[in-house]
């Protein structure tokens, strides 16, 4: 296999689901992007339904229960100009595209990503880097999307040179599915584009130890060697890390290939994603569980995004002790 699946009859026949499946597929497909990269699917049949649940379509993805939320993060109010989304007073997002190599089947902006690839022009990316020009509050800029590493070496480089030379940016940040789901793109170009003289943080988007394949574990060496610093972001998934011994293994798997685990997400109620539900109760619970089994370097922060744009909250440490209650702080 050399290509990305896109459809339902593609990954019938890539024998990934059974023939049966595909008709009442083309519903969900219509409606939310597929798309299994070569690398992913060589891994779901190696290591099954953990990665199997993160990216096959189900006919599920058609309900909302009544917790779901069209808008669960609730960007648009925060979007001083397309492709900015301004939610702290000191860091802002900038997504230069909706793309990404893989779609999550539990992703918040399922609606808006997809092959189309929602990538801004040329007069709307010099619009946005103007705007960081001209915002002096904001030091920190976090590239996401989609996924920032989609784009080209050429475009990556271009957008990160200018927004390194903005004064008052002092950190450099982006999001990525890249580097276990499409390893293949961590080419010596690509590389080269994420060199730069600023501090520069790759957040690693992985949910299971079985991601960190050999080829993932070459391109984030790689990235490493490239000086980035590497942070991984997970999401608390039913059927796909919910047990102490999931998460421990993706902790200690992060730690071994350089990444410093750090935001452990609380499932953002988004349509169709009911499956996916692991009660807070339940992931402070598997938390409390591996309290000094695992290294605090292996700790990351629990965080729940909270309605009408508010940002993230940290379940905080009151909640390890044995209570679930919130530190009221964003982070």
């Amino acid at each position: 296999m050399t290509r990305t699946l896109r459809t339902p009859q593609e990954l019938v026949d890539a024998g990934l689901i059974a023939p049966a499946a595909a008709s009442a597929l083309e519903a969900v497909a219509a409606r939310y992007s597929i798309a299994v990269t070569p690398a992913m699917a060589a891994l779901i049949r190696e290591a099954g339904a953990p990665i199997a649940a993160q990216y096959l379509p189900e006919p599920e993805e058609l309900i909302t229960a009544p917790h779901e939320l069209e808008d669960p993060t609730a960007d648009a109010p925060f979007t001083p100009i397309k492709g900015v989304v301004h939610r702290y007073p000191d860091r802002a997002l900038l997504k230069p595209l909706l793309a990404c190599p893989v779609y999550c089947r539990f992703c918040f902006r399922r609606e808006a990503v997809g092959p189309d690839g929602g990538l801004l022009s040329e007069a709307e990316l010099e619009a946005a880097l103007d705007w960081f020009a001209e915002t002096p509050a904001v030091r920190e800029v976090i590239l996401t999307g989609g996924d920032p590493l989609m784009l080209s070496p050429r475009r990556l480089g271009r957008i990160l040179a200018r927004l390194a030379a903005i004064p008052h940016i002092e950190t450099l940040r982006i999001h990525s599915r890249v580097p276990v789901a499409d390893p293949g793109r961590i080419t010596p170009g690509m590389l080269a584009a994420l060199t730069l003289d600023r501090p520069l943080y790759l957040c690693v988007h992985a949910n299971h130890a079985a991601e960190f394949t050999p080829e993932a574990a070459a391109g984030l060496r790689g990235l490493h060697a490239a000086g980035l610093v590497l942070l991984g972001q997970s999401v608390l998934l039913r059927g796909v890390n919910d047990s102490e011994a999931a998460l421990e293994a993706l902790f200690r798997a992060m730690l071994r290939h350089r990444v410093k685990p750090y935001y452990l997400h609380q499932l953002d109620p988004a349509p169709g994603t009911a499956r996916f539900h692991v009660p807070v109760e339940e992931g402070l619970a598997l938390l409390r569980a591996l309290r000094g089994r695992v290294t605090g370097l292996a700790w990351p922060s629990y965080v729940q995004e909270q309605p009408a744009g508010a940002g993230k909250m940290p379940l905080g440490m009151a909640g390890m002790r044995g209570g679930a209650g919130q530190a009221r702080e964003a982070v």
